[in-house]
């Protein structure tokens, strides 16, 4: 079963409007690569880095983790069911740590 999205975090969505025209573009394609992939391929891809996150949480404990989206722009990320659900966009990747 394909991986479900969830693209409405208002600072996810904040952050991904203010980037360039190419970025943009290569942020919606991650978005339909992963729509059409399952759970077990995502952890796996090497390209996107699939990885915890232990220095931070969500604000109910969750667990978060990056991918990454293009070589220049990570992303944090939750698991929520079905949904992969898109937090915060990160150009340093380093900061997607902090």
């Amino acid at each position: 079963m394909p991986v479900r999205l969830d693209l409405n975090n208002p600072v996810f969505q904040e952050q991904w409007f203010s980037l360039g025209k190419e970025e943009r573009l290569a942020l919606l394609n991650c978005c339909r690569k992963l729509a059409a992939m399952d759970w077990n391929a995502i952890y796996g891809d090497r390209g996107l880095r699939w990885e915890l996150i232990q220095t931070r949480s969500g604000a109910g404990k969750e667990r978060l983790h990056s991918i990454r989206v293009t070589q220049k722009i990570s992303a944090v990320v939750k698991r929520s069911g079905d949904f992969l659900e898109f937090l915060t966009l990160h150009e340093d990747h380093d900061s997607t740590y902090r």
